[in-house]
C-alpha cells in the first residue's frame, strides 16, 4: 500500500508543475501520430485461487513498463503495452510461504482520448487483449510444496484500461493509468492440475511519454 501512495503523490507533482509548462510553449500536439511511454507500475491481484485444496494468497510487485502507440485520429489510438520487466510474485498457501513466481503481461488495446491534443489534461479509456507469461516458478525448501515441480500456464484475456495524460509541452507529457487484466491459467504441480491461477490484477502506472 505504501508504494501505490507513493505513486499517487509523484503524479500530483507532475499535475502540479504541467499547466505553467505547457502555457510556455507556442508549438502543438495536433496531428502527431506516434507516443511512446516508459514507466513504473504496481501488480496487485485481486483474486487469491485455490491451490491443491488450500488458501492461498498471492502478494504483488512492481516492475518497469514500455508503451508505444500509432493514433489514427487525434483521439483514437492503438496501443501496444507491457512490462518490461518481471513482476516477481511470492505465493502462500494457508498463511505460510509456499513458492513464488514471476509474471511479465504483454497486451494490444484499443484506447479513445478525450478532448483536443492540445488540453493540458487528456483522460482516456481502452478495451484490448492480454497476455501475462509465467517463468521461474519455485517451491520454498521448507513449504508445503517443498521438492515438487510447480508450474503455472500463460494467462489470457481481456484488459481494461484508464487513464490521463497532463501534457507538459507538445511533445512531452506525463501518464498515470490504471489497468485491469481478467483472465486465469491452469496451476500444475508435478504435471497434474491442481487449481486455475486466477489473479485477475489491477496494474496501476506512471510514466513519462514522448509524441511525434
Amino acid at each position: 500500500m505504501m508504494r501505490f501512495r507513493h505513486l499517487t503523490l509523484a503524479l500530483l507533482g507532475t499535475l502540479a508543475i504541467a499547466p505553467a509548462a505547457f502555457a510556455q510553449d507556442a508549438g502543438t500536439a495536433t496531428g502527431k501520430r506516434f507516443a511512446v511511454v516508459g514507466g513504473y507500475a504496481l501488480s496487485e491481484p485481486t483474486k487469491n485461487p485455490s491451490i491443491a485444496g488450500a488458501r492461498s494468497q498471492v502478494d504483488g510487485d512492481g516492475a518497469a513498463t514500455l508503451s508505444a502507440s500509432y493514433y489514427i485520429t487525434d483521439n483514437i489510438a492503438v496501443e501496444a503495452w507491457g512490462a518490461a520487466d518481471k513482476f516477481g510474485h511470492r505465493v502462500n498457501l494457508n498463511g505460510a510461504k509456499a513458492g513464488s513466481v514471476d509474471a511479465q503481461p504483454y497486451a494490444v488495446s484499443g484506447q479513445y482520448h478525450f478532448g483536443a491534443p492540445d488540453k493540458t489534461v487528456r483522460p482516456f479509456v481502452g478495451l484490448g487483449y492480454y497476455e501475462s507469461n509465467y517463468s521461474g516458478e519455485k517451491a520454498e525448501p521448507a513449504g508445503v510444496l517443498a521438492g515438487q515441480r510447480i508450474g503455472v500456464e500463460t494467462a489470457k484475456g481481456a484488459m481494461a484500461t484508464a487513464g490521463v495524460d497532463l501534457n507538459i509541452n507538445p511533445t512531452w507529457f506525463a501518464r498515470a493509468d490504471v489497468r485491469y487484466l481478467q483472465g486465469k491459467s491452469d496451476a500444475r504441480v508435478d504435471g497434474v492440475k491442481v487449481g486455475e491461477a486466477e489473479l485477475n490484477p489491477v496494474v496501476l502506472g506512471v510514466g513519462l511519454g514522448a509524441r511525434f
